[in-house]
C-alpha cells in the first residue's frame, strides 16, 4: 500500500489512524533516510494510543523509550546501535512478543532479530513536508492490519 502526506499534521494523522487498528504484540518497522519522518510518524501512532504526542522523542541515545497508553508503547531507535548485545541485554523478547505495540526505527540494523510478522513502513522524502509511505505486511496479523489500513486510508 502506498500513501502520501503533504504536511507534518497529515503525517501525524496517518500515524494516529494506524494506531486505531493496532493490537497487542504488533511490531511496526519504520525505515527511511534521516529526516524522513519516522519519529513524527511514531508520535502520531502514540497519539492514537492516547499518549501525549509531544512526550514522544527519538530514543536515539537510549535505544528504547516506553510509554503508557491504550497499549504500552515500546519505541526502539537502532540508528546508533553499535553492538547487537545492547538489545539482547534489554530482553527484547518482552517487547517484541509482549503485551504492547513495538515501533522499531532503523530495523535493518537488526533484521535477524525482528519477528516474522511485522508491518514494514518505509518513508521517503518527496519535498519539504511531503512524504511517501510504502506499507508492506509480513505475516498473518500484519496482513489483516494492512487490509484495515487500506480500507480506511488507501488511495
Amino acid at each position: 500500500m502506498n500513501l502520501n502526506s503533504f504536511s507534518l499534521k497529515e503525517t501525524l494523522r496517518i500515524g494516529k489512524k494506524i494506531a486505531e487498528f493496532a493490537r497487542k504484540g504488533d511490531v511496526f518497522c519504520l525505515s527511511g533516510e534521516l529526516g524522513a519522518g519516522k519519529t513524527l510518524l511514531a508520535k502520531g501512532i502514540a497519539w492514537g494510543l492516547g499518549i501525549n504526542k509531544d512526550a514522544v522523542i527519538s530514543p536515539t541515545f537510549v535505544i528504547l523509550r516506553q510509554y503508557s497508553g491504550r497499549l504500552p508503547l515500546y519505541h526502539f531507535d537502532l540508528y546508533r546501535l553499535n553492538n547487537p548485545g545492547e538489545i539482547l541485554d534489554l530482553g527484547y523478547e518482552e517487547f517484541f512478543f509482549g503485551d504492547g505495540l513495538t515501533i522499531v526505527e532503523w530495523p535493518d540494523r537488526l533484521k535477524w532479530l525482528l519477528p516474522e510478522d511485522c508491518l514494514n513502513i518505509r518513508l521517503s522524502i518527496r519535498g519539504e513536508n511531503k512524504r511517501a509511505f510504502s506499507i508492506q505486511a509480513k505475516g498473518k496479523r500484519s496482513k489483516l492490519l494492512l487490509r484495515s489500513l487500506h480500507e480506511n486510508l488507501g488511495n
